[in-house]
């Protein structure tokens, strides 16, 4: 009958266990909760946890229960001292029936009185992970005849077991929490760098103006407005900005007010009440919020309605707003960055942008120039942007034709830098050679009224342009050797000469 009476409290306890376990992440909270359970349940008084410290060999006491902080702190045993030390060195459990007539229990918590006058038992069991031994767990128990000692080891075995596994876990997370952090870090030292005033590339006068404007602007807390067309860069120029500033290491939030539905945007930028409207089922943070500390870069911000215009007047102007459905103020402290490819003035005119506003943003305002307005930089462009494609796409292409040259040069880029991008993009697909040619450019650079030159070209005309190109590369390729020239075009020295005498190619000029 006591057996089944027991086996019963002991079935309690472990479900009550394992649910103390699993409702909390925090251990030291769920070992504190297993020993008042052991406490109550199974008349197990004073508990500890101890844990191994690998680089030093100590063992300490991590969690204690019935124990003041002195006695806690006097805790501590080397591998092999002591009941304690002597159960993780070998990793076996330990019964010490009456702590008074055992010479290595060293009772250093001094919490028990005189040790030689009491009734106490001692049990103490390894914590495992694998092989390793982590710790032990320990319990203090009024001696008892009637109860054989091998049932209380056998109950706190399982529930070191149980503990091993909580710590495992704990370790995973930590471990796992760790990493993140340290990606975390990582990932903003790399995004640091890639925007870089330094990164953004163009060597003409007016993007010099731009780096001075950037480096002037960046640690203040000043509102910027970038204008320009769409493809110029404007999005560089905010990362720019933000990351040489002292918000470097807090959040960047970016928003293109054009590409949400008129009815999103006020809940995307403010966030929003639980039951604010049909599916509001909970309360939502807005890009506002989540850039607190940091900046938020508001791209196409000629976009936004006018009633929208007026909430962000207030930001601007208080460092406040309600989210959709709320009454309470939410303070924040964030830069803003925006942007436009519209003339704003014209906008005002015609009432669609309130002046106000206008004179809100336009505190530093950065003009970036179509690329046609910096030709000088097309070429610096074309090559950096064929060494990202040709690395990306595992291509070895190392230089462009001066007849592709000319056409990225003469071509007027309606779509400005990203147009250029991508025509880069689409011509290191198409090459299986390691120069780009004029035929892989876009037909669009190709057509005769792209180039300066307007006068039409016949095909004799066109097939010249294109021989005299590939003895170019060559010659480039051979460092002005004719005789390896020659081999690169499969062909004889007397042909090539006759070719180079009649283009009037300086193959000499390839020497140096």
């Amino acid at each position: 009958m006591e057996d089944a009476i027991r086996e019963v409290k002991e079935m309690q306890t472990l479900y009550e266990i394992s649910m103390a376990l699993s409702a909390s992440l925090n251990l030291n909270e769920s070992i504190n909760k297993i020993f008042s359970i052991l406490d109550s349940k199974m008349g197990m008084s004073r508990g500890t946890l101890t844990l191994l410290n690998k680089l030093t060999n100590e063992i300490s006491i991590e969690i204690a229960h019935g124990l003041a902080d002195e006695a806690k702190k006097r805790g501590k045993y080397m591998v092999g001292e002591g009941i304690t030390g002597k159960v993780i060195e070998k990793g076996d459990p330990a019964v010490i029936p009456l702590i008074g007539k055992e010479p290595l229990f060293l009772n250093k918590t001094r919490s028990r009185g005189d040790i030689k006058r009491n009734d106490i038992s001692f049990i103490c069991v390894p914590i495992k992970i694998g092989n390793e031994i982590i710790g032990a767990i320990s319990v203090d128990k009024l001696f008892a005849n009637n109860i054989a000692p091998t049932e209380d080891v056998r109950l706190l075995a399982i529930i070191a077991s149980m503990i091993a596994q909580a710590v495992k876990l704990k370790r995973l997370i930590e471990e796992e929490k760790e990493k993140l952090i340290s990606e975390n870090i990582k990932l903003k030292e790399e995004l640091r760098e890639k925007y870089n005033i330094t990164n953004i590339i163009g060597n003409s006068s007016v993007m010099h103006n731009i780096y001075e404007n950037i480096i002037q602007v960046a640690p203040s807390n000043t509102t910027v407005l970038i204008r320009g067309e769409s493809g110029t860069g404007k999005e560089l120029v905010a990362h720019a900005v933000h990351y040489n500033s002292p918000r470097a290491q807090k959040p960047f939030i970016k928003i293109n007010c054009a590409t949400i539905p008129e009815n999103l945007i006020e809940s995307e930028l403010f966030g929003h009440e639980k039951g604010a409207f049909t599916g509001a089922n909970e309360q939502k943070k807005g890009k506002f919020e989540a850039a607190h500390g940091g900046t938020i870069f508001l791209d196409e911000i000629g976009e936004l309605s006018t009633q929208l215009q007026v909430k962000l007047l207030r930001i601007l102007q208080e460092r406040e707003f309600e989210r959709v459905g709320g009454i309470t103020s939410v303070k924040v402290n964030v830069r803003v960055i925006t942007a436009t490819n519209r003339d704003l003035e014209k906008e005002i005119s015609e009432h669609r942008f309130r002046e106000d506003l206008y004179y809100r943003l336009n505190v530093f305002p950065i003009y970036m120039p179509p690329l046609r307005e910096r030709k000088t930089d097309v070429l610096l462009l074309a090559e950096y942007f064929l060494a990202r494609y040709a690395e990306e796409n595992d291509r070895k292409i190392n230089r462009i034709s001066t007849l592709a040259i000319d056409l990225l040069s003469s071509y007027h880029w309606p779509g400005n830098v990203r147009e250029l991008q991508n025509c880069m993009e689409r011509a290191v697909l198409l090459c299986n050679s390691d120069t780009i040619q004029a035929p892989h450019l876009p037909p669009t650079l190709q057509r005769i009224d792209t180039v300066e030159n307007r006068d039409t070209l016949s095909l004799s005309q066109q097939v010249e342009n294109f021989e005299k190109e590939l003895i170019i590369d060559a010659l480039q390729k051979s460092r002005g050797n004719k005789i390896k020239a020659t081999a690169y075009l499969s062909t004889t020295e007397r042909i090539l000469g006759y070719k180079i005498e009649r283009y009037e190619i300086d193959f000499k000029k390839f020497k140096r």
